[in-house]
This record gives structure tokens, C-alpha cells and sequence, in this order.
């Protein structure tokens, strides 16, 4: 494989999360989706395969491929659901992807901004996608009225940053950063587009994810196998959460209630409950996983099985997987429709 996701969302093939560590689901009916798909659809960013798999949550069914650029490597869809970005790391370009049609449109350049990209985020009111250039250190903010960057926001020459993520009410956005004996989160506000203090976090900070509730950034470390819970009030990161070896992505549920913290390193998923931050019993996924999302409904968990190129999508109601589904080489990223 040719490289692994700066940001996103994995698995093996038969995963079972016991019931007891698992939510209430929501009860909202699934929406029509691409592509003759119903209900959510998962968008599983393939990056040995340059395309994108849509994958119907509620039935299993995959898609025919979408081509994209070379190296995909994460993506991130509009809160009205009709465009996916897709993040193309070695080409420099973003591609959106109609959900509508399941169609690609034309590249959007970003090279000049920052040689191989990382992590996308996109604001709550859908009018920016905010783009990780992890060369240069710098995060390229893309006006997806026109699907054209605008004024680069560089963090600190030293550091070279991975993933984001922008709070619900859209003020903040949240970076990851490591280089050296540096492993931070940058903090930046999005109405002057200014990186703040950097906030101290563990080794080699990959992933990030925020609360329903924007309260609680947690980031995922995967070089000291914790999960750091910052303040978004204070800026201040809290006790290290000790989960399992190379924590790669997290994810949480759509009530707040419990982020899952994948460990490619030991083939297991960490549940940490948000009101106490403790960890429960490590779940046994297989050997390779490596990203995950959840439904917006919480009615499905999705990962990713890094090697094997299956997804498997799991009930959050019996705590059971209900199906794998073959995508392309190498899945990275996981972005799912309304």
C-alpha cells in the first residue's frame, strides 16, 4: 500500500461489539441516497485504488467505484449531503463528488498550497472545506460556492499537521500536529482564520473528533496509545486516556455518549464513555483495522479493514456485525450521508 490515511477512519472482517458497550439507537428514517441507494450511504476512500466505494449501510449493497486522483486519502461530505470532498494526498487536488449522481467533478488544485494533503473538515454551514497541507504546515480553506481556495492559514513551519475537525457551532477548528518532539492540536478560529496556542497532547497525535455538543475534542494518539480529551471552553487538555496500541482513528456516537477508539496496533476497538472518560473492555476486531464512522442515525457502526479492502458495517441495536462488503484496495477514509 502506498501510504496510510493522515485522517480518517478500520477494521476486520467480522466484528462483534457487545451489546452492553453499545448506545441506544435514534429513531430517524434513512433518506434516499445516490445512486439508487437508500438510506445512509458510506463513501470508503480507496487509496491503492485512486476511487471512492458508496456503500448502502442499510442493506450492505456497494456501488459501482468513482474514480478519483492519485492517493485518496480522506474526504469529508457537505452538511446538506449532496457533495463529497474527496482528498487526493500525492496529486494536491480535492475532488468533489456529486451524491446526487455519484459522479466526480473537476480537481480542484491545492498543490501550490501545500505538497501532499491530509485531513478535510468541512463548517457546519457548508460554505468552507478546510484542507490539511501537511508539507508545509499550513491548512488550505476551500469556498465550495466556487470550489476555490482562498488564503492559506499556516500553524508553525516545524510541525507537520495530519487531521481536523470544526466544532459544531462552526467557531473553531481543531488540527493535529507532530513533528520533533512536538505532538500538538492547533487551535484555529474560523471567523479570522488565525491559529491560536498550541495545545500539548501525546506522541504522535493522529486522529480528532468532537462532541455533539462541542464541549470535548478527543484526539486519538498513536504513539502513546491514549486518547486525550481537550476543553474547547479552555483550550486545556485533560487526563490521557489509556486505550489500546496505535490508537489510528476515533469516532463518536451521535448522542455523545461513548467514542470508539480503533487500535490498528492490537486489533481492537477501545469504548471510552465522554462523561467519565474511562476506557471499557478492549473489542476484538481482528489485524488490521484502521478507521471508523457511525451512522448519523447511530444506528451503524462502519469500519474500514485496511488490508483485507472489506467494510463491515455493525448494529448498534444487537451489538452484532450484519454484513462485510468487498471495496477497493487499501480503505482509509469513511464519510456517510444523511
Amino acid at each position: 500500500m502506498r501510504m496510510r490515511a493522515i485522517q480518517v477512519l478500520g477494521f476486520a472482517a467480522a466484528i462483534a461489539i457487545p451489546l452492553a458497550l453499545t448506545d441506544p439507537a435514534v429513531a430517524t428514517a434513512p433518506p434516499a441516497s445516490a445512486s439508487g441507494l437508500t438510506g445512509p450511504v458510506a463513501y470508503v476512500v480507496n487509496t491503492d485504488s485512486d476511487n471512492v466505494t458508496p456503500v448502502n449501510t442499510v442493506t450492505g449493497t456497494a456501488g459501482p467505484a468513482i474514480p478519483v486522483d492519485i492517493a485518496p486519502a480522506a474526504i469529508a461530505i457537505t452538511p446538506n449531503g449532496k457533495t463529497a470532498y474527496v482528498v487526493n494526498s500525492y496529486s494536491g487536488t480535492v475532488i468533489p463528488i456529486s451524491t446526487a449522481t455519484d459522479t466526480a467533478g473537476a480537481a480542484i488544485p491545492v498543490w501550490g498550497y501545500g505538497s501532499y494533503l491530509g485531513g478535510i473538515a468541512i463548517t457546519p454551514n457548508g460554505k468552507t472545506a478546510y484542507v490539511v497541507g501537511t508539507r508545509d504546515s499550513d491548512i488550505i480553506p476551500i469556498r465550495t460556492a466556487t470550489n476555490t481556495p482562498v488564503t492559506r492559514i499556516n500553524i508553525n513551519a516545524t510541525w507537520m499537521p495530519q487531521s481536523i475537525v470544526i466544532t459544531p457551532n462552526g467557531k473553531m477548528a481543531y488540527v493535529t500536529a507532530t513533528g520533533g518532539i512536538s505532538n500538538v492540536v492547533i487551535p484555529i478560529r474560523t471567523a479570522t482564520n488565525k491559529a491560536g496556542k498550541a495545545i500539548r497532547v501525546g506522541n504522535d497525535p493522529s486522529w480528532i473528533a468532537v462532541t455533539p455538543d462541542g464541549r470535548t475534542v478527543y484526539v486519538a494518539n498513536a504513539g502513546s496509545g491514549t486518547v486525550t480529551p481537550i476543553s474547547t471552553a479552555t483550550d486545556k487538555a485533560g487526563r490521557a486516556i489509556k486505550v489500546g496500541r496505535s490508537p489510528d482513528a476515533i469516532v463518536i456516537t451521535p448522542n455523545g455518549r461513548t467514542a470508539y477508539v480503533v487500535n490498528s496496533g492490537s486489533g481492537t476497538v477501545t469504548p471510552v464513555r465522554t462523561a467519565t472518560d474511562r476506557a471499557g473492555r478492549a473489542i476484538e476486531v481482528g489485524k488490521d483495522p484502521f478507521t471508523v464512522a457511525i451512522t448519523p442515525n447511530g444506528r451503524t457502526v462502519v469500519v474500514a479493514n485496511l488490508e483485507s479492502g472489506t467494510v463491515t458495517l455493525i448494529s448498534t441495536r444487537t451489538g452484532r456485525a450484519k454484513a462485510t462488503v468487498t471495496v477497493g484496495t487499501g480503505p482509509v477514509a469513511i464519510a456517510i450521508t444523511r
